[in-house]
């Protein structure tokens, strides 16, 4: 309902809790698939990444040190920072929907032209532009996946979701297999066909996207709120040919006054002097798990071949059971996110992780582990870790109002990957090559104590967040008491 008086313009709508009540169904499926693809692509790219080092080394492929191999991983990395926070700029101002087209898009040219990369200035230079598209989904897509997800099922969903990432980890692991074994493909082409795959799975997926409404919680605040009604009429009507008759409304409306966009000042100042203890909480979440997981992750093919002398062409069977284990654990765990809580379940993940991969590394210090086993301890560290990270995503975007969630979640992640991921491969691509456990077990021994600290940040300063509504956790900018 649209009301106006002498200086302002406002909406009283109950369209957030009309989503909120909804059963789940087909339509979310729909959610679920179109935008999960975005983590799949990002796994995929990644793995890619991490199990083709090794190949790059050679001389008919692009002939790469183990320290240009570390760098081009930064520059996918360092490309994801400018990328996120101008499109999750963008999509704040301009929709969601809109903003997962162009991003996606950008994706999917960087990876078909990373294939014809042809030195280590071209190769670097397209695996940024991936990193920009990248990012660029990481806030489009996770602000539209909260705004259209029931409460009752965000945190379970959007976990579920993130997981996908090593969905592609496992598609990649499994092409590297073959792709990257020379009796099948030549050396100098399979490197080249492995970066197609994203291309191929991309292209596909823009189709569907085009079935996924704008987030009608956008819509509101962008004052179109007959679009907004539309929509969700035309997903209640879908649902209850499913479903039959949907539950009552149960929370009130809420009233939205229409105003001009959000200005850059307003949106540092609500980050960061507003909300600075969320702030904090969000950067710590972030940074640590970016660190963690970039740190072992890009490096992983050469941990195999330099310490256990894994031929590049067996690397993949080493990933896949690595990618399922972190795959499953925010499948398995993330229920409780929604049941037990989610300051709970963030501490035990994030404390979880860090302590195991300080045994681990104590172990691989000592040498006591063989590929096998250390590619098992791997498997339970990110069994935990993975569900960890995930949750950092959950709580950016739960924790801000929604004009700026999508910019929240570009800036959090653009911190986490400037300041914990960046410089991680590169750094560990530099231990490994040194050729001393002490040296790489120390890495190790940093990343378990961020995990930790990070906890530690959640027991203070986390939110319980479980199943309440966006705007009662975080009430839009425009909302009127």
């Amino acid at each position: 309902m649209e009301i106006q008086d002498t200086q302002q313009r406002y909406i009283e709508t109950t369209i957030p809790a009309r989503l909120d009540r909804l059963p789940w169904s087909k339509w979310h499926w729909l959610i679920v698939f179109g935008l999960g693809i975005t983590w799949i692509l990002d796994g995929l790219q990644v793995t890619l990444q991490g199990a083709i080092g090794a190949a790059l080394q050679s001389k008919v492929a692009l002939g790469l040190t183990e320290h240009q191999i570390g760098l081009s991983a930064t520059c996918y990395l360092a490309g994801a920072v400018p990328g996120a926070l101008l499109f999750g700029y963008a999509t704040d101002r301009f929709g969601r929907k809109k903003l997962f087209f162009i991003t996606l898009t950008v994706y999917l040219c960087a990876a078909f032209l990373t294939a014809f990369a042809w030195n280590f200035e071209s190769y670097c230079f397209f695996l940024a532009l991936s990193g920009a598209g990248i990012g660029g989904e990481c806030a489009a897509v996770n602000s539209a996946i909260d705004e259209l997800i029931p409460a009752r099922l965000r945190g379970t969903v959007d976990l579920a979701i993130n997981s996908t990432y090593w969905a592609g980890a496992i598609i990649g692991s499994f092409a590297t297999i073959f792709l990257l074994n020379p009796s099948i493909i030549p050396e100098w082409l399979g490197w080249r066909l492995s970066f197609g795959i994203g291309a191929f799975l991309g292209l596909g997926i823009l189709l569907v996207r085009r079935w996924i409404p704008e987030s009608p919680r956008w819509l509101i605040i962008a004052g179109k709120e007959q679009l907004a009604e539309k929509i969700v009429d035309e997903v209640e009507a879908e649902i209850e040919k499913e479903h039959g008759t949907l539950p009552p409304i149960t929370e009130p409306a809420i009233k939205i006054v229409i105003k001009k966009r959000t200005s850059l000042w307003q949106i540092f100042k609500v980050l960061f002097f507003d909300n600075r203890k969320r702030a904090f909480l969000g950067l710590s979440l972030m940074v640590s798990q970016a660190f963690f997981y970039n740190s072992i992750f890009f490096t992983y093919a050469l941990v195999l071949s330099h310490f256990y002398h894994i031929a590049p062409s067996n690397i993949g069977h080493y990933i896949v059971p690595f990618a399922l284990g972190n795959w499953l654990g925010p499948i398995i765990l993330g229920r409780l996110f929604d049941l037990v809580g989610r300051k709970i379940m963030i501490t035990a993940t994030y404390a979880l992780s860090g302590i195991l991969l300080a045994i681990t590394a104590s172990l691989f210090q000592q040498g006591l582990l063989t590929a096998e086993t250390q590619s098992l301890a791997w498997v339970i560290i990110f069994f935990f870790a993975s569900a960890a990270a995930s949750s950092a995503y959950l709580t950016v975007s739960e924790l801000f109002p929604l004009e700026l969630r999508a910019m929240a979640i570009a800036v959090f992640y653009a911190v986490g990957t400037l300041v914990g991921g960046v410089a991680a491969p590169a750094f560990f691509s530099d231990l490994i090559a040194a050729g001393s456990k002490d040296n790489l077990a120390f890495g190790y021994y940093i990343g378990a104590a961020l995990m930790i600290f990070a906890a530690l940040i959640e027991v203070f300063f986390g939110v319980a967040a479980e199943r309440k509504s966006l705007e009662s956790i975080s009430p839009p900018l425009a909302e009127i008491d």
